[in-house]
């Protein structure tokens, strides 16, 4: 049990901060900073071509030789730095440095908490703990978006949000640090080549469409929820709606899917997300967004959860390198989202066209996981 905490703590920091953060921070700093969509785009790419680098390396050969709790470890120091360093006035060039560091660390965290729980608590037979590990990504997206009302409520700065959010995580990390060490063999990574099988490429694929899928509501479903109510206390809690969703969810499926099976989970959960992620094109208004937060929330933490879980059932031994391969699939759906945002921004198109098509890119990948 102290293992799935552990990792729920992790998570929070590795993808409720060190990646998610930037989410409700973003309409603050267009406020203070004079950020534009388009800038806030191409600071989420940053990110998220982090993300895409840090997942290549976790997957490759030389990384397996790495201990997962050195990788843990220095993944949520990593951080812990860039986010206290994001409270600085260094500029857009500096953010955009600290966005990619970031999101290299959180990949390497999510890869690598992910391996070392779900291989500890494997032999308890317990679905309820990778529910319990994968809420951690919820958990932290609702203390995020929570603290960001609160600060709007008081206009406060983005500056003292970042810095916040850095005491937050480094006070976080101080307390699981002792949790992650080496105790035994398993901690040391198979070095045996991995075998491709189409199984594995087709799951690489769909994760990649769940990438881009949902990627465009994650990052902008402030923005979009500003546009339609100016009033901080109304629109700053689409993004902790979003979380609260994503965090009870990973629980309730995590029981469900021991009787349907992971990828039957997973298909229903792709359909779902592209129903919420077009719900603010056919139903304009808060109420779109509202169903994008619980649809959309409802299932991408669900879908980390199912997708790696499949990975380790499918590929046993070799299963971090699958999932650091699904994982650089999944970052570069989301390099490509915010940026096509950013494009059709400034060639005068809105959002919407981009949310129909990450729609259809979502039933595609649903489509792929029905092959056998």
């Amino acid at each position: 049990m102290r293992f799935a905490f552990a990792g729920l703590a992790a998570l929070a920091v590795a993808m409720g901060i060190g990646r998610f953060a930037f989410t409700p921070i973003l309409p603050m700093m267009q406020l203070d900073a004079g950020l534009t969509v388009a800038d806030g785009g191409w600071l989420a790419s940053a990110n998220y071509l982090g993300y895409f680098a840090g997942a290549i390396g976790a997957g490759m050969r030389h990384a397996s030789r790495v201990p997962g709790v050195v990788a843990i470890r220095a993944g949520l120091s990593a951080i812990v730095l860039s986010t206290l360093a994001m409270a600085l006035d260094a500029g857009f060039p500096a953010w955009t440095v600290l966005r990619f560091v970031a999101g290299v660390a959180s990949a390497w965290v999510l890869v690598h908490t992910s391996a070392w729980v779900l291989e500890r608590n494997s032999s308890l037979g317990r679905p309820i703990l990778a529910g319990i590990l994968f809420a951690g990504v919820g958990a932290g997206i609702v203390v995020a978006g929570g603290f960001c009302v609160l600060l709007m409520r008081a206009h406060a700065s983005s500056a003292s949000a970042w810095l916040l959010f850095g005491i937050v995580s480094a006070a976080t990390t101080a307390v699981i640090w002792p949790v992650f060490q080496i105790s035994d063999a398993r901690e040391k990574s198979s070095d045996v080549r991995h075998r491709w099988t189409r199984t594995q490429a087709r799951l690489v694929a769909a994760y990649g469409a769940y990438g881009f899928g949902y990627i465009i509501p994650a990052t902008f479903l402030p923005v979009m929820a500003k546009e339609v109510v100016s009033d901080p206390a109304v629109f700053g809690w689409a993004w902790p709606v979003f979380g609260a969703a994503a965090a009870l969810s990973t629980v309730g499926v995590s029981l469900l899917s021991g009787r349907y099976g992971n990828r039957a989970a997973w298909v229903g959960s792709h359909l779902v997300m592209a129903l919420g992620v077009s719900a603010p094109v056919f139903w304009p208004g808060i109420g779109g967004i509202v169903l994008a937060a619980l649809c959309v929330g409802g299932t991408f933490v669900v879908i980390t959860m199912l997708g790696l879980q499949e990975a380790r059932s499918v590929a046993g031994a070799q299963a971090p390198r699958l999932m650091a391969a699904m994982t650089a699939a999944f970052a570069a759906g989301q390099i490509v989202g915010p940026m096509s945002v950013s494009l059709l921004v400034g060639a005068g198109d809105g959002i919407a066209a981009a949310l129909v098509a990450a729609s259809a890119v979502l039933i595609a990948g649903a489509a792929l996981l029905l092959k056998r």
